[in-house]
């Protein structure tokens, strides 16, 4: 379901927690709802290294399949915190759906983080700019997120026109198998298959740089009305993933190590790939950029990044 139309469904979806572990007796439950990527492997750090039990939380972790389904659970009620991507918060927003930013998730920056994603064509493609992508099919992850939006700030940037394009939206795993069988014309791949793409095709370009050099991706957000009612659990939320995100920073080995736990990933797979890049700051001047591409390519006006934020 493309996400657009998922959104619109939110208030109503349904939702299946995880099975609950016992409550510490010592620390405060949070229920929290994460997606099985890079990105939202970071709550698994903070519960591995005991930063949540640091920080006075016992956290009882559970896996949704997307964005929409976890901003349903947190408008229902049925976790406290949930892993969301900036540019879906952006359209959730703008529908008047009080979910907010309590805490940053990981950021693009370049250029330590350029060659996390890239723009493949296949081996034997003409296409060497962007102009040479008018008309043609390009596979994205999801549509109307950011490897979608990046993709048309690319083409639109570099004299190309991608209103002409057709994009698809298909599982990274096999945009890998139809660039080699050449029956797409380009795809945005993103880690861990950005190695494998190479093997199959050419990059035409690297990274999201046509959104900006600096930007927010993701963010751990609450519907507003519990942030309020709970700040003691958001300001321990917060500190707990300040500390995860330096440390997550600072180890790569160790906290790739947990992520090939959780992932089920090949270690020298994680060994090779480019890491993602955890935030430890949520602030407007981060977040902005992506609100305005998503606004622009979403079809509905921008605004202040500030919105976003619990507490704004």
């Amino acid at each position: 379901m493309r996400r657009s139309r998922a959104l619109t469904l939110l208030a109503g979806a349904a939702f299946g927690a995880a099975g609950a572990r016992a409550v510490a007796q010592t620390n405060a439950p949070i229920r929290i709802a994460t997606i099985p990527i890079e990105p939202g492997i970071e709550v698994y750090f903070a519960q591995d290294m005991g930063f949540f039990a640091k920080a006075g939380l016992d956290a009882v972790i559970s896996q949704l399949p997307g964005g929409p389904a976890i901003a349903a659970a947190l408008v229902s009620g049925a976790v406290d915190v949930g892993f969301v991507a900036l540019d879906a918060l952006a359209e959730i927003h703008q529908r008047g759906i009080p979910v907010v930013a309590v805490a940053p998730g990981t950021e693009y920056l370049a250029p330590f983080t350029t060659q996390a994603a890239a723009l493949v064509v296949p081996p034997n493609s003409t296409v060497e700019k962007a102009p040479d992508l008018n008309g043609k099919t390009i596979a994205v992850i999801s549509l109307n997120g950011l490897t979608h939006t990046a993709v048309c700030t690319w083409i639109d940037k570099n004299g190309g026109d991608s209103s002409t394009v057709k994009f698809v939206e298909m599982p990274p795993p096999a945009m890998v198998a139809a660039l080699a069988a050449n029956r797409i014309d380009a795809a945005q791949v993103a880690e861990p298959f950005v190695g494998a793409a190479r093997k199959a095709g050419r990059v035409l370009t690297y990274g999201f740089e046509s959104v900006a050099k600096d930007f927010l991706t993701t963010a751990w957000c609450a519907a507003a009305p519990w942030a309020r009612e709970h700040p003691s659990l958001v300001s321990g939320f917060v500190a707990a993933m300040r500390e995860t995100a330096a440390w997550a920073n600072a180890n790569p080995k160790q906290s790739g190590a947990i992520l090939t736990n959780y992932l089920k990933l090949d270690p020298a797979v994680v060994a090779s790939m480019t890491r993602v890049r955890y935030a430890n700051q949520l602030v407007p001047a981060l977040m902005q950029p992506l609100v305005d591409v998503t606004a622009r390519y979403g079809g509905f006006p921008t605004f202040p990044a500030r919105e976003l934020m619990f507490g704004a």
